[in-house]
């Protein structure tokens, strides 16, 4: 399938995707402070069965991942959004504070991830649950049992997404199996596998470009990052001595519409007339055939939408986010 036919699949039945950041598992009574240690967003509130997007600062304030949150009962999980490994993340919770009752597993063994999104998403998700789809609201959790699984096997299923259309991710000790049936179910409502390249066009139409641009070569400010830290909590966190507050004038990331075919490169120039105003920090895969889409970072006022600029040689303009409707949006769960 080509490029084009997944985002498509994407935007009108299901696709299936494997997340590629290690998991995190942990474990004991004084996790929650732990990750009040290092999250962008205070654990005071966080209910069971719950999810939650937040940063992961280093030491300098500088964004390192955005997490997913996953909150258990008796145990937190972690998925990286964007591209970590496993010795870098040890490396980075290594050096944390980590007294008390807490047991911290990178990748742990036999536990695995997989997702599916997409607007007909929703009916894989109904054949795994034991009270209606619209039950599991966003942003929530529940065990759930993958068919054929051995008798003792875990897997929940969170209503969680990166498209902007409805989206669930399965986690379970049997991800084998878990992807085999989830590919089997999409398959029989028109969808498939997607690649990377054409869930991250979907994924930055619906305003979420960081997933597979990265965070690293950003700051909280310039990267529009800031409503995934917490500005009102108390106490410190990783990095959050070295976090300047943002301001409204100052540059800041942009989407910018380009035609088809005019495909900027990142690290171009872009231009409003003669004066250079910023330059393009990522450039958003040909899934869609309608346009290019690029990432700016543009000196204020200029991220400001419908505004005519160049990047490059080529003529673009400022949009707004979301690019596209999610056909998620028209249609009810079940």
């Amino acid at each position: 399938m080509s490029i084009t036919e997944q985002y498509k699949t994407l935007r009108t039945s299901v696709g299936l995707h494997t997340p590629t950041g290690p998991l995190v598992r942990i474990t004991g009574d004084d996790r929650l402070e732990f990750l009040d240690t290092f999250l962008s967003r205070a654990s005071d509130f966080v209910d069971p069965d719950t999810t939650r997007e937040c940063l992961a600062l280093t030491e300098d304030g500088l964004p390192l991942t955005i997490f997913l949150h996953i909150e258990r009962e008796e145990e937190s999980w972690l998925l990286p959004r964007t591209a970590i490994d496993a010795a870098t993340l040890a490396t980075y919770l290594g050096n944390l504070e980590t007294d008390g009752d807490l047991s911290i597993e990178i990748a742990p063994e036999g536990w695995g991830a997989v997702a599916v999104e997409g607007p007909l998403s929703w009916q894989i998700a109904e054949n795994l649950l034991d009270f209606d789809v619209a039950g599991l609201v966003l942003h929530a959790v529940t065990d759930v049992v993958v068919p054929g699984a051995p008798e003792g096997s875990k897997a929940w299923l969170a209503r969680v997404g990166t498209t902007g259309e409805y989206g669930y991710l399965l986690v379970s000790n049997v991800p084998d199996l878990a992807r085999t049936y989830l590919l089997s179910r999409a398959t029989e409502l028109g969808g498939q596998a997607v690649d990377a390249d054409a869930l991250a066009r979907v994924q930055a139409e619906a305003g979420m470009p960081y997933y597979a641009m990265g965070v690293c070569h950003l700051d909280v400010a310039g990267g529009d990052l800031a409503w995934l830290v917490d500005w009102q909590r108390i106490g410190e966190f990783q990095g959050s001595e070295n976090l300047p507050t943002p301001v409204r004038d100052q540059r800041r990331l942009a989407a910018i519409a380009l035609p088809t075919g005019n495909r900027p490169e990142a690290g171009q120039t872009v231009a409003a007339g003669d004066e250079e105003i910023g330059v393009v920090v990522y450039v958003t895969p040909s899934a869609n055939p309608d346009e290019e889409l690029a990432f700016a970072l543009l000196d204020a006022p200029f991220w400001t939408p419908t505004l005519p600029l160049t990047v490059g040689a080529h003529d673009g303009t400022t949009v707004t986010l979301p690019r596209v409707v999610a056909a998620s949006s028209l249609n009810k769960l079940g």
